[in-house]
């Protein structure tokens, strides 16, 4: 095999082993030589790709990010299928999220993110093809308007308990656990599904 096929064969098994520990124990709990066993290297050659944990931290996050965009695509259309799409994709693979929320607890509000600026302009994107999706609404309103249909799409999976007390076992199925949904209790997981897209539509609409 190619050197620089072999290079980049250790890389993305890096990532993924790192992916893995850091959604499980975060920044903090995460260990270096786990991450190293996993994907069968030295912990030298870990911070020989990476220069430190968290920049390692940084690339998983920022890999996760990617891969979430790619496959979300852009708010056009009906705004509120796309908060369907959001509930989807963190239904199916709640890793991003819980990445997101260990991010949220290392770094201050204080501090720059890593890769904050693409980052930035990616969301800029979105808001500025939602505000043509809606047609009346200013940047700053459609900056609102995409922050709370994020928010309304990825609740039930960010906080699962929550979900579950207030709607069953049924509903409570973000694929952490075994990975099948119920279909008992009050409400299926489309049930909520076709819910949240009903009250994002309700809410792009007043």
């Amino acid at each position: 095999m190619p050197r620089t096929e072999q290079l980049a064969g250790t890389r993305t098994r890096l990532l993924a082993a790192a992916r893995d520990e850091f959604a499980a124990h975060g920044m903090g709990g995460a260990r270096v030589g786990r991450i190293a066993e996993q994907a069968g290297v030295s912990k030298e050659r870990i911070y020989g790709y990476f220069g430190s944990k968290e920049k390692l931290f940084a690339a998983v996050v920022s890999e996760a990010l990617t891969e979430h965009a790619e496959l979300l695509g852009p708010p056009a259309g009906d705004p509120a299928e796309f908060a369907g799409r959001i509930y989807d994709l963190h239904r199916r693979n709640p890793q991003l999220l819980r990445l997101m929320m260990w991010e949220a607890l290392y770094y201050d509000d204080r501090v720059g993110l890593p890769n904050e600026q693409p980052r930035t302009a990616r969301y800029r994107d979105m808001v500025a093809t939602l505000s043509g999706a809606l047609g009346t609404e200013s940047d700053s309103e459609a900056a609102s308007t995409l922050l709370a249909l994020i928010g309304l799409a990825i609740l039930p999976t960010a906080f699962p308990q929550i979900t579950r007390l207030i709607l069953g076992p049924a509903a409570d199925d973000s694929g952490g656990g075994n990975g099948t949904r119920a279909d008992t209790g009050t409400g299926t997981d489309a049930d909520l599904r076709a819910h949240i897209v009903q009250l994002a539509r309700r809410m792009v609409s007043s």
